[in-house]
This record gives C-alpha cells, structure tokens and sequence, in this order.
C-alpha cells in the first residue's frame, strides 16, 4: 500500500509537472503568434449632411444605429471634404490626392469613363487604399456606388467582391441598374437594402481572414426629381405627417441653380429624411453581423459622406455644383466622420479636429498598422527625396485623435478645398473662397457669421487677414497641384466640367 501510494504521489507530480509545462508552452506559443490584422469597413454614403444625424443634434431624423456607433467610438465636429461632388471626393477618400493631383475635378456623367467603349478607371494611375490593403493580405469588396470609372469589372484590389451602378446618380432606389457577375440587370429590391445584403455577405465569406468591406451607400442622394416623389420604404409612414423642423425654411438664395422646387416642400425633406433611416438600418444590420462574428472587437468601423448637402440652409438645397458661380460653403464641405473599434478607439469622444477627406488615407492605415509606398502614384514610383510633391499627399495622419490624443496645433489649423476654378482656405475662424480667374471673391468670419452670410473680402479691416490667408492658399497649391491637372494654369480635367454642361444633372 505504501508503494502504491508512492506510485501515485510520483504519478501527480509527473502530471503536474507536464500540465505546467503544456501550459506554459501554450502560452508562449500564444505570445509568439501574430495579432490578428483589424479589419476594415468603410460606410460611406451619397450626398448627406451630417445635420441630419441624431448624433449631431437632429431631433427629427431617425438614426438610433448611427448614434450607437458614435456613442461607442470617436465623432468629428469639424470634418470636412475637399470638394462639392462624388467623384473628387471618393478620389480623394482612396488617394489621399486632392483634385489637381488625381485629376478628378467633378463627377462622372454619362457613358465613359464608366461603361461602354472608352471607359477607364479614373484612379487607376495610383496606389488606392483597396490595392494598399490588397497587398497586405486583405480580402477587398465593393457594395454600392463606385463612380471613378470602369464599372463594369473590379478596380482597384476590390477583386474579392465588387457590385456597383453603372451610374453615379441615382435616377430612384427601385427597379434600378446595378451591375454584378460583370453584367448590366435590373434590380427590384430596394437598392439601400441590396448594398447591406451584399456586405453582409461579404463579412460572412470572409470572416477566417482580414478584410476591407467598402459599403458606399448611393443614399439618402437627395438630389434629382425622386425628391418630388413620396418614400416607398419601411420608414415611409413615419415621416408622412412630419414637420422636420430641422430643414431650415428660407426663400431660395438667388445663387441657386437647380433644386428650387425641393426647397420648403415637405415631400421632399420627407423623402430625404425617409432614405437617411433606411442607411440607419443599414449600419445596424452591419454592427449585428459583425458582432454574430466575433469580429465586433478586431474591426474598425468608418461611418461618413462622400460630402455634405444643404437642405434650405441659406436657401440652397444641393451641394456647390447646383449654384451660379460654384461655391464652396460649409455645408458642402461639412460630413459626418464616425470611427469606432472597442479598445483601439476612444468611446464617447466627440473630437472638435479640423480634419479633411484628404487626411483619410494616411489615418486609417496608420490605425490598421499597414504600411504604405512611399509613392501615391505605380508609374512614376521613385525614392522619397525626389518625389515631387505632386505625388505626395498632403494628408496628415489624425490616428492619434482616436486615441483620445490632441493634434499638434500646426496639423490642426487649416484644411483646403477645390472645386473646379474654385479654392478655398478653411480655418477654425475664418474662410477665403477664390474664383479663378476674376472673383467674385469671398471672406468669411465663421466665429461671428457661421453661416457665411456676410462677405467681408473688401472690407479694409479685413485686408490682411485677407491677405495672409490667400498666401496660405497659393503656397498650398503651388506645393501640391501636379501641373497636368492644375485648372487654374490651364490643366486638364478627367470629368467634363460644369462651364461645358447645360445645366447640373448630378
């Protein structure tokens, strides 16, 4: 017996000792493996103004999802895009280049560049965040509006998933053209609700390795004679007695070229304010698919807008191609900016950063960890010191914010802004729009006067501030601009401009 129980005694201790061992094997083992890559799901929609959303101060729109995702991650006051239409700024989303490097200067209309004969990717020169992330071994896909030409095949590394419209505008939300499997069909679902379909999917396909989900929303729009039409989606009987105070009542401002009849119609803030609820369902089926998952902690969710729209504000309704002369006020440059991933991303935050659609590029894979090449641009890719400053990106990496951390004051004074011959130079107080080649010219006290009302571009007290803000503007662009694409020393645009259009048909 007491051999047996000697046996036994040495038996545990072998036991023991092994168990200790597996474990700390194991956890070294643990140590030692890779982190998962974080994946990445940019939620971007068509034409919206961040006042829309519950979670900057609407009280009449419907966006519980959205506010949840704010509440839970990071949300700019102050974050702007640096051009009036989609194109540009989806360009520029994926580039890190403003118009005068990419080339882009307004949107895409018609037939080539984006289907038939002749078309082409309009970015296909450059090294974009699909292709970045691509090369780091994520899985890419497209769901939504692309408009930056080629349509009908995968561009840009989203070579995983890839569903899109023919067309940049959107002509209504049912029995529309999308294109899929590389073919042209009809479409009888709701499209806001096929787009989250989709990337839903695409999230359960690829759910074993990192991926980027580009969900590019062609809602709320907001533009376009759908406005006159009444909501046929889920959200349509709430908002048919609705006041929607929130849109702003003014007469039409007299530089308003398109878009007088939505301006006071209550079908059409109704309508718009139906749409923006039916991208909120959107973004919670999302959240929920991602959390079903497991994923819900290892991904950083982008909530923002191509660029913003004014709905009665001022008595423009549309963006700043529906005016005469263009412009370039804050409504068209505001966007709403959400970033959320638990434990990487400060909840709660609320950051009053002046950021840029331009700054996208080098945040988000600096807050993915992924390196990028030292040039925007495949052909002309050479070492950094002889990099012209036309192929570098004036972008500046805001990932610190994220983390509950401040801008150094000189990355946070100041973002630019072109919309064909205009330019424009933002800082926290003040705004100098230019008109090339002869005005008209304006100046903006945006602490005093945030709705831009009142110019003071020849007022005398304001000529040196005038002054030094325009220096600013030049420096900025004669640093930047490639000359190819400079319009305002006689470049070219890929996108047909709005001189050589009859009207604006966005």
């Amino acid at each position: 017996m007491k051999c047996l129980a000697l046996m036994a005694g040495a038996t545990s201790a072998v036991v023991g000792l092994f168990v200790s061992y597996t474990a700390a094997a194991c956890a070294a083992e643990t140590a030692a493996a890779p982190r998962a890559k974080p994946n990445l799901v940019l939620i971007m929609t068509d034409n919206h103004g961040p006042w829309t959303l519950g979670c900057y101060g609407n009280r009449d729109v419907r966006t519980p999802h959205i506010d949840r995702l704010a509440a839970e991650g990071t949300l700019f006051t102050h974050a702007l895009s640096s051009n009036a239409v989609c194109s540009p700024t989806r360009a520029t989303f994926l580039t890190g280049l403003i118009p005068s490097q990419h080339g882009v200067h307004c949107f895409l209309a018609g037939g080539p560049p984006q289907v038939g004969e002749g078309s082409y990717c309009t970015i296909g020169e450059f090294r974009s965040l699909g292709e970045i992330l691509k090369d780091a071994g994520y899985a890419c896909g497209l769901s939504g509006k692309w408009h930056l030409g080629a349509n009908m095949s995968p561009q840009e590394g989203f070579d995983d998933f890839w569903i899109t419209k023919p067309a940049g505008s959107s002509a209504e939300f049912y029995d529309q053209e999308v294109i899929e499997d590389g073919r042209v069909r009809k479409e009888p679902q709701y499209l806001t609700d096929l787009w989250t379909d989709r990337g839903v999917e695409f999230i359960s396909k690829h759910r074993d390795r990192p991926f980027f989900l580009f969900l590019a929303y062609n809602g709320p729009y907001g533009l376009g004679k759908l406005l006159l039409n009444e909501a046929r989606n889920r959200h349509k009987d709430y908002y048919a007695d609705k006041l929607l105070p929130s849109f702003p009542r003014h007469e039409p401002h007299a530089w308003l070229f398109n878009n007088r009849e939505f301006i006071n119609n209550p079908v059409s803030m109704r309508r718009y304010a139906a749409e923006i609820s039916a991208v909120d369902d959107g973004v919670g089926r999302v959240m929920e698919a991602l959390k079903q998952a497991k994923l819900d902690e290892n991904t950083l969710v982008v909530f923002t807008a191509d660029q913003g729209l004014a709905g009665g504000h001022q008595g423009f309704w549309g963006m700043g191609d529906h005016t005469r002369p263009l412009t370039a006020y804050d409504w068209t440059m505001h966007i709403p900016l959400i970033c959320r991933r638990p434990g990487q991303v400060q909840a709660g935050l609320r950051s009053d950063a002046l950021v840029s659609n331009y700054d996208f590029l080098a945040t988000v894979l600096a807050a993915l960890e992924v390196q990028n090449a030292s040039t925007a641009s495949r052909e002309r890719e050479r070492p950094e010191s002889t990099t012209p400053s036309y192929l570098q990106s004036p972008g500046r990496d805001f990932s610190p914010v994220l983390r509950g951390e401040r801008l150094a004051t000189s990355d946070d004074d100041a973002m630019f802004f072109e919309f064909e011959t205009v330019r424009a130079v933002r800082t926290r107080t003040m705004k100098l729009i230019r008109r090339h080649p002869d005005g008209p010219h304006e100046l903006y006290d945006l602490q005093t006067d945030p709705g831009e009302t009142r110019n003071l571009h020849d007022v005398p007290e304001y000529a040196a501030t005038r002054e030094a803000l325009l220096a600013r503007l030049e420096a900025f662009f004669a640093r930047y601009a490639d000359p190819q694409y400079d319009l305002w020393k006689a470049g070219r645009s890929k996108a047909p401009l709005h001189w050589k259009r009859a009207e604006s048909p966005n």
